[in-house]
């Protein structure tokens, strides 16, 4: 079984030799061929250039993480596609998680837990409550290196082509159908997005986001919002 891992980029020559390491090594525990593609959203730096020194596949189109990811996984061949943000690494083991995870034919799709790369206990507890979200509620977020079966995906009409929340409307779509597992990874997140804006600022953004797109703002407006 081909396992597709599909990378969204851009401007990430500082992250992403790692990114690209963590998913070749997952093919230890796998147990199968793997492949990885690099959407990148039109890189100014040398993004491009690493991922094809590191033999990954390349495509390049106008950047927003949905419309990457859904070009990354049209040009992808796997069974199994895994979905993992640049500034992100999974362990080794988690190649082996997945395996186990999918021999169960109910299994449909899933996330991992997280560990934030960062000291403190509001890192420690924001990893719980995202943790707790995945689990209780089935809506793991993108940054948790979300994985779906091909069929299950095509099923859905594929990741949605959206400037924001792909992520969220994905696992709409998908709940219905299959309930997400989560397994525990971990995938090491960077802590840049916290540190820019601060935990608690950043968590109420997103809170703010999630309540906007429920009410039925457009994903466009979300996306000037949070830009």
């Amino acid at each position: 079984m081909l396992l597709s891992v599909v990378i969204p980029t851009l401007n990430e020559e500082r992250s992403i030799a790692g990114c690209l390491g963590s998913a070749r090594s997952l093919e230890a525990t796998w147990g199968g061929p793997l492949e990885v593609v690099v959407s990148d959203g039109l890189s100014v730096d040398a993004t491009q250039a690493i991922a094809r020194e590191a033999d990954a596949v390349v495509v390049a189109g106008p950047a927003g993480r949905g419309a990457q990811l859904r070009r990354g996984v049209q040009a992808s061949r796997g069974e199994v596609v895994l979905m993992l943000h640049a500034d992100t690494t999974l362990a080794a083991a988690a190649g082996g998680q997945l395996r186990a995870a999918l021999g169960d034919p109910a299994v449909g799709c899933g996330a991992f837990r997280q560990r934030i790369d960062a000291r403190g206990l509001r890192y420690r507890l924001l990893e719980r409550g995202n943790a707790l979200r995945a689990r209780r509620w089935g809506a793991p977020y993108g940054d948790q290196a979300i994985f779906v079966r091909r069929g299950l995906l095509d099923r859905v009409g594929g990741v949605p082509d959206l400037p924001l929340m792909e992520d969220v409307e994905l696992m709409r779509r998908l709940r219905p159908i299959t309930r997400p597992v989560l397994l525990d990874g971990p995938v090491v997140v960077s802590a840049r997005r916290w540190r820019r804006r601060g935990v608690v600022r950043q968590t109420a953004r997103n809170w703010s986001l999630l309540a906007a797109s429920s009410a039925g703002v457009a994903p466009e407006r979300l996306a000037r919002w949070y830009g």
